[in-house]
């Protein structure tokens, strides 16, 4: 019991440090958008200081519209002074602080912030409906009643609360991604790849544009994205046995649709390489996650290539599309490694290598392994901070259908010692190949799989289900969702008018990429 009662502790530091992430990084990006507000004030400010100076008379006057003058040190809060008759030195002026009264000037905040950037990254709570967090962080300043845009934005933050409304969790949708398409001229190149692949590129992968315009119109829709842990409340007793129910306080304003995300298979495969895929996720001068891109002409890019930087970068400029700072779920396999960094340590002891893995090795003779584990490292912690969460996808990317308890427990301490350790302790696992290990009627206490699965340390479990709009089982045991594949496969198929459960979210007829070779058939098919 106790070692349950360990990792259940583990899970709920990991749990906390992910709510701490989350403000860390709706602070940062307050932080940005202040600095880029005072650049432009400074910009606009010496715009008018070299108005001002043009229009300053050698005796240090300012004329004014009528070609007055104002007299040294009444013009305003600016002192002038004056240069030297027949020098050519600058007018130099500095501000008169004591201009404003220091009873009216507005008072820091404990930690020193002021509060005016108080009252942004309450703004920002708030757009993501963490009305709670918005005015505690407000009413942490002391005297807050005392200003009144504080209590007038309380006030705002407190109807906005009200008005929202409890969502049904049995009845969110889960959506999912592969890496996305860049270049359909190499990616859907039958004379590179091949038939067979070129026909699983097309079915799995959503391109570029296509991702672009589900995201636009699914937030244009109203939807929402949440995390799949707040779709439960998890409780843990004494001795370390966690129990979940639905999440009554998922609250959203009338009209808004929670929606899970999460994103399978963030390797960068070797096999991923011809169809022209970035190579690997890099952290910019900035801090964020990124993706290095090699185009087929050999340029190289930094840039938002992939759904995890994308997503970012639209979240950042509508922070009310997510709830409290939700992303999605990374669904990593091990045996290439993780994002692009050949962390498995097949490519460091060099044995058991397939034969791409081979091949890429002798290209990249400079390869450290321990360098690619403290990147990849770095790369996980960075996801973290801005709200992507983790779970395992399988290390071999592993059917679990027919599978024996021993397979899939070989299988998973090779995920464990090669994955967890660099992304850290993670509850949920995303079945490979949309498979399952039960039925629909839920897991039972005599299914073996489900049990090893359990004592290993999982309480969510997703598999692939596009025939309805929604599927959702929260006992008390565990919480289980099926997910919907936005792929070339489902969107051609629903832009043919073939009823699908994404209509819904989105007319596909307008998001399809005409770029892509049609029919779309399910791999394997003829």
């Amino acid at each position: 019991m106790g070692e349950y009662f360990d990792e259940d502790e583990e899970y709920e530091r990991e749990a906390e440090a992910r709510r701490q992430r989350r403000r860390k990084r709706r602070r940062k990006e307050l932080i940005l958008r202040i600095v880029m507000m005072v650049v432009l004030l400074a910009v606009i400010a010496g715009i008018a200081a070299a108005a001002g100076h043009f229009l300053l008379n050698k005796d240090g006057r300012t004329k004014g519209s009528a070609g007055s003058t104002a007299p040294k040190g009444e013009a305003g809060n600016v002192q002038v002074t004056e240069a030297p008759e027949g020098t050519e030195q600058p007018v130099q002026t500095e501000l008169m602080t004591d201009a404003v009264p220091k009873e009216t000037q507005a008072p820091a905040t404990e930690s020193g912030a002021e509060p005016q950037s108080v009252l942004q990254e309450a703004e920002l709570l708030a757009s993501g409906y963490d009305y709670d967090g918005a005015i505690q962080l407000l009413q942490s300043v002391p005297d807050y009643q005392a200003n009144g845009e504080m209590t007038a934005a309380i006030g705002r933050y407190e109807e906005s609360k009200a008005a929202c409304v409890a969502v049904d969790v049995t009845t969110i949708p889960h959506i999912f991604y592969h890496s996305l398409v860049n270049d359909p001229d190499a990616a859907f190149n039958v004379s590179v790849l091949g038939q067979f692949a070129v026909d699983g590129m097309n079915a799995w992968m959503t391109t570029v544009d296509e991702f672009d315009k589900i995201t636009q119109t699914m937030y244009d829709n109203g939807y929402v994205f949440v995390s799949l842990h707040d779709l439960v409340v998890q409780t843990t007793d004494a001795d370390g046995t966690v129990h979940f129910t639905p999440n009554p306080g998922l609250m959203l304003p009338p009209g808004k649709k929670p929606v899970v995300l999460s994103v399978d298979d963030l390797s960068y495969y070797h096999s991923y390489e011809a169809a022209s895929f970035p190579d690997k996720l890099v952290i910019d001068e900035n801090g964020d996650v990124k993706c290095h891109y090699v185009k087929t002409d050999g340029t190289e890019e930094i840039g938002d290539f992939d759904v995890v930087p994308r997503l970012n970068t639209f979240l950042k400029e509508h922070p009310d599309g997510a709830y409290k700072g939700a992303r999605g779920t990374i669904a990593l396999t091990g045996y290439n490694g993780v994002f692009g960094y050949r962390t498995d340590v097949d490519y460091k002891t060099r044995s058991n290598l397939q034969e791409d893995q081979a091949k890429w090795l002798e290209k990249h003779p400079e390869f450290d392994w321990d360098t690619d584990v403290a990147e990849a490292k770095k790369i996980a912690e960075a996801l973290k901070e801005e709200g992507w969460e983790f779970a395992s996808h399988t290390w071999g990317h592993l059917s679990v259908t027919g599978k024996t308890v021993d397979e899939l427990r070989t299988d998973n301490e090779k995920w464990v010692n090669t994955v967890q350790n660099i992304v850290g302790p993670v509850d949920t696992i995303i079945f490979a190949h949309g498979n399952d290990i039960g039925s629909w009627e839920g897991y039972s206490s005599d299914n073996e799989v489900y049990q090893y699965f359990k004592g290993a340390g999982y309480n969510f479990f997703c598999n692939v289900d596009g025939s309805q709009p929604y599927w959702v089982q929260i006992t008390d045991q565990y919480v289980r969702q099926g997910r919907i594949d936005l792929d070339g496969y489902m969107l051609y198929r629903s832009s043919q008018g073939q009823t699908t459960v994404i209509d819904p979210m989105f007319l596909a007829s307008k998001v399809f990429d005409q770029r892509r070779p049609t029919p779309v058939v399910a791999n394997g098919e003829s």
